[in-house]
């Protein structure tokens, strides 16, 4: 089985980034910067592709590496990122387990856990698909394409709204009938060297941004995504507008979609 690990990173000067993130496999880099350049890099018995695009959105990088993708299967990364030694056994292992599943969702390993840390495996669906990130998935790229699902262009970092790309993407899978499991298996650590790209405090954005992404996930039901986040996410000692206010920002961003 090959593995290929597809990275959206940015400003690379070289191709460092191959050892920095331990990989150990195949890989397509998609690097967002100011000149197109392209190298085919040799390391070990594994090949990577080292694309440089001058353009701008996180989804645009996916959507790059996703089509180019000929693997049996995918990971997706963000540079922040550190593989363990023989991730590329654990996702064949996972998806040996787990034959049916198009898509398998891992765990990543932070110094302040923020992420939610998935303890035993289940099924993911329409009801819990929200709490996940694009740097945990693997997926057998056959099966994405052939639906015809690829990244959102107006959602992730560098596009008018600073997230939620991700979601989407595994809204779209589900809704195209890809099965998605959740393992309690961690195949990375994030080094968070860097702060948020997108999250810059509960800023008017924040929450108009929010509005957008749940608007495209529910066309008729957004205002009940709007109106659970509100009662479900407000703490009053964040600093965060009054509910009545983020409702307000977040209706406002539904109508800009």
């Amino acid at each position: 089985m090959s593995i290929q690990v597809l990275v959206a990173t940015m400003h690379q000067k070289d191709t460092d980034l191959i050892n920095t993130m331990n990989i150990q496999s195949d890989a397509i880099v998609i690097n967002q910067t100011e000149q197109h350049d392209f190298e085919e890099v040799h390391y070990g018995n594994h090949m990577a592709l080292f694309y440089s695009f001058k353009e701008r959105g996180v989804g645009l990088s996916r959507n790059n590496a996703l089509m180019r993708a000929t693997a049996d299967y995918a990971l997706l990364a963000d540079d922040d990122m550190v593989y363990r030694n023989n991730y590329p056994q654990m996702v064949e292992e996972q998806f040996a387990k787990y034959p049916d599943a198009d898509l398998i969702i891992f765990n990543l390993e932070e110094d302040i856990p923020t992420r939610y840390i998935i303890k035993e495996p289940f099924k993911v669906s329409k009801r819990n698909y929200m709490r996940f990130g694009a740097a945990r998935i693997a997926f057998r790229p056959e099966s994405v394409k052939k639906n015809g699902i690829f990244f959102h262009l107006c959602f992730g970092g560098g596009t008018p709204h600073s997230n939620g790309e991700d979601t989407i993407f595994l809204r779209d899978c589900l809704e195209n009938g890809l099965k998605i499991m959740a393992v309690p298996v961690t195949i990375a650590k994030l080094t968070e060297e860097r702060e948020s790209t997108w999250f810059q405090g509960f800023t008017e954005k924040y929450y108009r941004d929010r509005g957008a992404l749940f608007k495209v996930l529910s066309p008729s039901l957004y205002p009940l995504l709007i109106l659970q986040f509100v009662i479900r996410k407000y703490k009053k000692n964040e600093k965060m507008p009054s509910r009545t206010q983020q409702i307000k920002y977040m209706l406002a961003g539904a109508k800009e979609m």
